[in-house]
């Protein structure tokens, strides 16, 4: 993906394709390749796709937050003039496409959500983030997945490196206090979007009984499962993840 890598102005994101903008949204531990398999497998086929750099640790610490983040989203969907976009995202990205929707209903053709906080924001609290323990960082991002092997050295290590740089752990956390503060339940229902909901039935972040409240908060949802599949499923079951998600868009003339 670097080689599609680019920066304007106070932006860096992915680009590629034309048609029909999606612009894509990473998680609190996540990355633009995160999400490489969809990335590659819709902008080849009639879509746009953009994804990002969120600010997540360089926004002033008082700005660190869901509404600032969705902001942020909101001068990125103004610089490059785009219109009736679908917001993509995994976890937190999925909170800040859901906070973008409430306050910029006009900007947002639809939404896929994939183990999208919102609803339910498991505690970072007691035993989160230990510095320094490689081990228990390991076990955590392994934890992640269905299958482990999908928790690489390379993503294991970005992650130990997060948790163990005081600004960026200091910032980690302010976004999940804010995101436990930006409970999304009571704006669900009026958010008439199209929306695609594609969960791990194996996600031990945000539980499947989650995507059901999900499904039945939001008005017009399709709520589609992966079997043997974590909390990220654009990355450990990428092919089932993107051809349930063109199955969708053919269904809503997306």
């Amino acid at each position: 993906m670097t080689e599609n890598l680019k920066t304007e102005g106070k932006f860096t994101y992915a680009e590629a394709g034309e048609g029909r903008a999606i612009i894509v949204l990473h998680g609190l531990m996540g990355a633009l390749s995160n999400f490489d398999k969809t990335f590659e497998y819709f902008s080849e086929r009639g879509y746009k796709v953009l994804i990002p750099e969120l600010p997540l640790y360089t926004l002033p610490l008082i700005k660190t937050n869901v509404k600032n983040l969705a902001k942020f989203l909101h001068n990125f969907i103004e610089f490059k003039n785009l219109k009736d976009v679908v917001l993509l995202g995994n976890s937190l990205g999925g909170h800040i496409a859901l906070y973008y929707t409430k306050h910029f209903p006009e900007d947002i053709g639809g939404l896929v959500l994939t183990g999208s906080s919102g609803l339910y924001e498991k505690a970072m609290g007691d035993s989160y983030p230990k510095r320094g323990n490689y081990e228990y960082i390991e076990q955590k991002t392994k934890d992640v997945f269905y299958d482990p092997e999908i928790a690489t050295k390379e993503l294991i290590d970005q992650v130990y490196n997060i948790v163990n740089n005081r600004n960026s752990v200091i910032k980690t956390l302010a976004i999940a206090k804010s995101a436990i503060r930006h409970n999304m339940a009571g704006d669900l229902p009026n958010m008439h979007q199209p929306t695609c909901l594609i969960w791990g039935k194996q996600d031990n972040v945000t539980p499947p009984e989650v995507a059901e409240d999900f499904h039945k908060l939001l008005p017009d949802s399709d709520l589609f499962w992966i079997d043997k599949c974590g909390h990220a499923a654009m990355m450990e079951t990428p092919e089932e993840f993107n051809q349930i998600l063109e199955g969708w868009f053919k269904s809503r003339n997306i």
